[in-house]
C-alpha cells in the first residue's frame, strides 16, 4: 500500500531530492562500519572504535594504523550499484530527481549514472597530497605503500573524506540546503538519521511529502508523511516496474 502511494507521489512530483546513508550501500555488499559487526571487528582488531580511528587526531598521530584500517575496512572498489542507485539515476534522467545528497563515500551513485551527487562526507575516489595538493585516484592508494606518499613532494596522500572532528565542506552543505528547501518531495533512505550535522538537513524541508525508507525506526519517523520499513533496493525495484 505504502509503495503504491510512493509511486503515485513520484509520478506527481517534479522536484524530488534523495537523501541517503549507509543502508543504500549495504545492499551492494559494503558493510556499515557504524553497525554492530563493524564496531566489533574494529575493536577486536585495533582495540579502539572506528570513530576513533577515523578521527582527524588519530589520523595525524597514527597514519600507519589509519591506512591499515582504511584499506581493510573501507575500500570496496569492486562493489556494484544496486536497484536503488539505478532507480535514482533513472529518475534524474527523467527530470524528476534534482539531486542525490549522500553520506556515503563509495562513488556508487556516480557508477549507476547519477550526475548531480552531493557527497556530504567526501569520497574515497579522490585523494590529495596534504603538502602540495597534487591529486591522486583510488588505485594510487590501493597499490601504493601503506602510507601513500606524493610522487612530487613525498607528502602524505589522504582520501578526500571528512573525518570525525573535521567540518563538512561549506559549499556542498549550502547546495544541499538549497536543494532540500526547494524540493516538493524529499525521499530519505538507508539512514537512521543519527549522524549530525548531516541529519539536521532534513529540517530544511518545507513540503508535505517527506518519505522515510529504512529497515529500522529513525528519530524523524513522527514527522514523516510516509514511512516504509523495508530494504531500500527492494522498494525502488518495485516502484520502477
Amino acid at each position: 500500500m505504502n509503495i503504491e502511494k510512493l509511486k503515485e507521489w513520484i509520478e506527481n512530483s517534479g522536484n524530488i531530492v534523495f537523501f541517503g546513508g549507509a543502508g543504500v550501500s549495504t545492499e551492494s555488499g559494503i558493510p556499515d562500519f557504524r553497525g554492530e559487526a563493524g564496531i566489533y571487528k574494529t575493536v577486536s582488531e585495533y582495540g579502539v572504535r572506528p570513530e576513533t580511528i577515523l578521527s582527524h587526531t588519530f589520523f595525524m598521530k597514527e597514519p600507519e594504523i589509519f591506512f591499515d584500517y582504511y584499506k581493510n575496512f573501507l575500500l570496496y572498489p569492486d562493489a556494484k550499484p544496486n536497484s536503488a542507485h539505478y532507480a535514482l539515476a533513472e529518475l534524474e534522467k527523467r527530470g524528476k530527481l534534482k539531486a542525490v545528497i549522500t553520506q556515503n563515500i563509495d562513488n556508487l551513485h556516480q557508477k549507476a549514472g547519477s550526475k548531480n551527487v552531493l557527497e556530504l562526507h567526501g569520497t574515497l575516489y579522490r585523494n590529495y597530497c596534504m603538502k602540495c595538493g597534487a591529486e591522486y585516484d583510488i588505485n594510487f592508494v590501493i597499490n601504493g605503500e601503506n602510507v601513500p606518499k606524493c610522487k612530487k613532494c613525498a607528502g602524505i596522500v589522504r582520501p578526500d573524506v571528512v573525518l570525525y572532528e573535521e567540518s563538512l565542506n561549506s559549499d556542498t552543505l549550502s547546495k544541499a540546503i538549497r536543494f532540500i528547501s526547494e524540493a516538493d518531495m524529499l525521499i530519505v533512505g538507508g539512514t537512521s538519521l543519527a549522524v549530525y550535522p548531516a541529519a539536521g538537513l532534513i529540517n530544511y524541508y518545507n513540503g508535505n511529502r517527506l518519505v522515510l525508507i529504512n529497515k529500522g525506526t529513525t528519530g524523524f519517523d513522527s514527522r514523516a508523511d510516509l514511512i516504509i520499513h523495508r530494504n531500500i533496493g527492494e522498494v525502488f525495484e518495485k516502484i520502477m516496474k
